[in-house]
This record gives structure tokens, C-alpha cells and sequence, in this order.
């Protein structure tokens, strides 16, 4: 008698599934089989595992080269595979070539049995069917993860079309998170090549036209190679790319070494020199298009001090090192909602959020944040920015020199984050200035939203800067955010704590807020 061994109780739910396993297994066992499966089982401890966890992620099972993990969100699962792949990018080259190891991934959007031993269904062999169809180092998703993350992740969406697995078509985009080094030196080559042609047309026409006609005559036009670039850049219309708005950066992002910030210039430095007798300079109007009763942030003034940054509780937080700040003004809560969306009336910030105006805005990448300081910083004549992480620390210790502003200890009802309060919403975060200000004034410095600021990434404080500079030399592929969020245990929350991710890359945990130059 055959006797089946499906379990009666399996059920079947929605979830996002993602599917990876190691290109070209098969020829690293056969160069060095012992040590190809110690290095996965090291990747698997050190990337693997923590990446999908820290993205909320739970496995299903493991292969020898391979795994499946699900999660809630789209969101989450598409960044857990963008972070794995550049993670290991940048694990490969410190390896030799021929021992580099490349996942391919991809995520599907369908069911999975509830029964622990069931591994197989049709939307699990629709994941591992796109994960065979993906290059080594990219990420696959299928059009209904498409849908669902298209307006939340600033990345590259390449459609690929449909592919025809064991199952049914689906359609296939290829997620890039920007443009890679290599893919964009080539371009840069190509791109090189197409001007120098079209220059060297353009340099015989100019000649015949000289020879033809005087000098007077002969107007300058734009570079041809833009038009080119243009071309080249142009992107389907599925993408979904970082918004074009790019405000230049102000000036105290580019410092590498202390130096006063120059001042804003009067409206008038730019017009032409009149003779005109020696008067004050008139009162600077308002610009035409500022947004109707835009509202400035609540601004409070940091005195100015010095004091001892970073700790030795985590490796990328040493070494301690003294740090002299001179004084600024700093927003008293993270930029909210209500905020945010003055930017927006004015088109110059990306239309994404909801929420409550009250709360902090929150999923917006490093990017994002630049088209508010940007937009704000023209509309007020005032030189808003980022803070850097010099000055957030400084101002998040409030003259204080213990892990948490207010103590050693984590203390309840403090702060917005997991543990903190009760009762604790892990989907949204509260008000901003729900909580107690610390020394300086300041709310929220510690959850709520962890918050972008104006320096890039490095691992550790070899080199940082001895005063407030920003630090703008290493990885500006990734920028430094500090204080935690409100889904994050409260020791992201200590004055020290820090934590990175990519420039352009939105995630719902990330918020900001402004300082200012006086």
C-alpha cells in the first residue's frame, strides 16, 4: 500500500521568497573542494546569516551551496539581496579570481506551506527557477515584487521580459543598485570613444566651415558628447532611478580639515558692478518660488566645547579620539512629515511620503535628504546642511561623556525603540518631542529614526577628523547614520553607536534632521 506523506495540516500563505545558491559550485569543489565548503560555511556566519536576519528575514532551508529565506515585506527581502551581493563584491576583491565566490539571487512574491518539512509548491520552484535564470552577482525579482517595490527603493530596474520556467511564464527585472565600477568604466570608455569620433567629425567640419567663411561667424555650441551621454543614460521607462534633483552639497559635506564655512553670498554678488553710492544693502526678498507659509524647522544653538568621540564597545566606534567643535545650531526633532511635504508643494523633493504631519519622515536615502537641504537652503538664504557625525555626537551626548545621555544604563521610557516603551508600535514611529529633551534641547536623538548625516563610511576612526569637520574621503558609496530607529533595541541608541548604508538606497528606518552654520 503506498502511503503518501503530505502532512494534512500543511497550509499555504503569502510571502516573499528569496532564492540563492553559489554560481559555478561545482568548479570551485573541484579546484578546492575542502576549502570552497569552509568558505561558504564562513560566508554563511558572517554574511548570510546576519544580513538576512538584520533585514527581518527567516530562513526555510539550507543546500550545500544555497538557501531560501522569507520575508513579510518585498522591501526587505530586495535589499537583503542587494546588500548580500555588494557585500560579497567587496569581499572578492580582496580574494584571488579564481577562487571568488558570486551568489545568484532571486525573489518571488507567492506561497509557501506553513509545515516546516514542505520545501516544494510552485511559487517556491518559481523562485529557484529565476534564481537559475540570474547572472552570477545579480538580483532577479519578479513583476509582483516589482509592484511592490518600485516606489519605496531607489534602485535600477532593468525589465528583462518573460522567462519560461517549469511553472509558468513570469516577467523578470534585474535590480542594480546604481551604476557598479566596472559597468561604469566601461561606459565612461565608450562614451570617451563615441565623443572623440563625433569630435573628430565635428573638427573637419569646423575647418571647411573656417576656410568658407570669417571668423565672426564661427558660434560655439554645447559639447556634442552630452548628447551622447543622454542618449547613452536614457533607461526604460520601467526603471526607477534616484531623483535628478542634485543641490550642490554644502560646503561644510566637502571638509577634510578644519575650516570657517564660507558665507552665504548676497543675493546681489552675482549682478553686474554699478557705480552706485555706498548704502546698506536692501532687505534680501523672499524667493518667487517659496512654497506659501513655508515653516522653518525649530533651530537650537550647541555651544561649542570639546569632548571624547567614539567608544570601545564596538570596533567601527575606535579609537577614541578628541574632538573640538565650535558652536552651531542643530533642529531640535528629526525633519517631519508635515515638513517634508513643503518640499514637495514646491517640487523639489520626491513625493514619498504618508503619514502623520507630526512624525518624522522616514524612508528617505542620503540622496533624498540632499533635495531637502538644498531646497530649504535657497528658499531661506541660510546655509542648512546635514550634520556631520562630529557634531551629532557632540550634540547627542549634551556635555555628557556616559553611553546614553542619560546614564550608563539603558534606562525605559527614554526613547522610541524596541524595549524602550509601552506600548511599542514596531510599524511606525511616534510623534517627534514624545520624549524628554536631553542637556542641549534636543528630542529623538536616540530612536525614533536613525539619522543620516553628512559624512561617508568608514570602518573605524583611523584618520577621522580632530574637529567637526565632515569626513568625506573612503566609501561615498555609503553614508554614516547614528542615534537607531524605533525598530531597533535600545543599544542603537547609545551616543556612540553608528551604522552605514547606501547612498541612494531608501529604507523605512531612515529619517534625518538639520544643522546649521552661524
Amino acid at each position: 500500500m503506498q502511503v503518501s506523506t503530505m502532512p494534512i495540516e500543511a497550509t499555504a500563505r503569502l510571502t516573499t521568497i528569496l532564492a540563492a545558491d553559489v554560481a559555478e559550485y561545482g568548479r570551485l569543489t573541484r579546484i578546492d573542494h575542502g576549502g570552497t565548503l569552509t568558505r561558504i560555511a564562513q560566508l554563511r556566519r558572517e554574511v548570510v546569516e546576519p544580513v538576512v536576519d538584520g533585514h527581518h528575514g527567516r530562513f526555510v532551508t539550507w543546500t550545500g551551496d544555497g538557501f531560501l529565506a522569507e520575508f513579510d515585506e518585498s522591501v526587505d527581502a530586495v535589499r537583503c539581496a542587494v546588500v548580500i551581493q555588494q557585500t560579497m563584491t567587496q569581499r572578492n576583491a580582496e580574494t584571488q579570481l579564481q577562487k571568488r565566490m558570486q551568489f545568484r539571487i532571486a525573489v518571488h512574491f507567492g506561497d509557501i506551506l506553513d509545515e516546516p518539512e514542505m520545501r516544494d509548491g510552485d511559487d517556491v520552484n518559481q523562485a529557484l527557477c529565476l534564481e537559475g535564470f540570474a547572472e552570477p552577482g545579480g538580483v532577479y525579482i519578479s513583476s509582483g515584487v516589482y509592484d511592490g517595490v518600485k516606489d519605496r527603493l531607489v534602485e535600477i530596474y532593468c525589465p528583462l521580459g518573460d522567462r519560461n520556467d517549469n511553472v509558468a511564464p513570469v516577467r523578470v527585472y534585474r535590480v542594480t543598485p546604481g551604476i557598479g565600477k566596472e559597468k561604469s568604466n566601461f561606459r565612461r570608455t565608450a562614451l570617451a570613444v563615441a565623443g572623440a569620433i563625433t569630435l573628430v567629425g565635428l573638427a573637419g567640419g569646423a575647418y571647411w566651415w573656417q576656410t568658407s567663411n570669417p571668423p565672426a561667424a564661427v558660434v560655439e555650441k554645447p559639447a556634442p558628447a552630452v548628447a551622447v551621454i543622454a542618449k547613452a543614460e536614457a533607461l526604460p521607462p520601467a526603471m526607477t532611478v534616484a531623483p535628478a534633483i542634485e543641490p550642490a552639497k554644502p560646503a561644510a559635506v566637502e571638509h577634510t580639515a578644519a575650516k570657517p564655512a564660507p558665507s552665504v553670498p548676497a543675493p546681489e554678488a552675482s549682478a553686474p558692478k554699478l557705480a552706485a553710492p555706498a548704502l546698506a544693502p536692501a532687505p534680501v526678498p523672499a524667493p518667487a518660488s517659496a512654497a506659501p507659509g513655508m515653516k522653518e524647522p525649530a533651530m537650537v544653538k550647541i555651544p561649542g566645547g570639546n569632548f571624547m568621540m567614539g567608544s570601545n564597545e564596538d570596533a567601527s566606534e575606535k579609537p577614541i579620539h578628541h574632538v573640538a567643535v565650535n558652536g552651531f545650531a542643530m533642529s531640535k526633532y528629526p525633519v517631519t512629515i508635515g515638513e517634508w511635504r513643503q518640499c514637495v508643494a514646491a517640487h523639489a523633493c520626491a513625493d514619498i511620503v504618508v503619514g502623520d504631519s507630526e512624525a518624522p519622515v522616514s524612508n528617505v536615502s542620503w540622496s533624498d535628504t540632499q533635495q531637502y537641504v538644498g531646497w530649504l537652503a535657497k528658499e531661506t538664504h541660510k546655509q542648512y546642511r546635514l550634520p556631520t557625525e562630529a557634531e551629532w555626537e557632540y550634540a547627542a551626548r549634551g556635555g555628557t561623556q556616559t553611553a546614553y545621555w542619560w546614564g550608563n544604563e539603558p534606562m525605559k521610557g527614554m526613547a522610541d525603540c524596541k524595549g524602550c516603551v509601552e506600548p511599542y508600535d514596531p510599524h511606525h514611529p511616534v510623534k517627534v518631542g514624545s520624549f524628554k529633551a536631553n542637556p542641549y534641547g534636543l528630542h529623538d536623538m536616540t530612536g525614533t529614526v536613525a539619522e543620516w548625516v553628512a559624512d561617508c563610511w568608514h570602518r573605524d576612526y583611523q584618520g577621522a577628523p580632530s574637529d567637526q569637520a565632515a569626513w568625506s574621503g573612503g566609501d561615498c558609496s555609503t553614508h554614516v547614520l547614528r542615534g537607531g530607529s524605533w525598530q531597533n533595541d535600545i543599544t542603537y541608541a547609545r551616543s556612540s553607536s553608528r551604522d552605514n548604508y547606501d547612498t541612494r538606497v531608501r529604507y523605512l528606518t531612515h529619517g534625518f534632521r538639520l544643522a546649521l552654520t552661524e
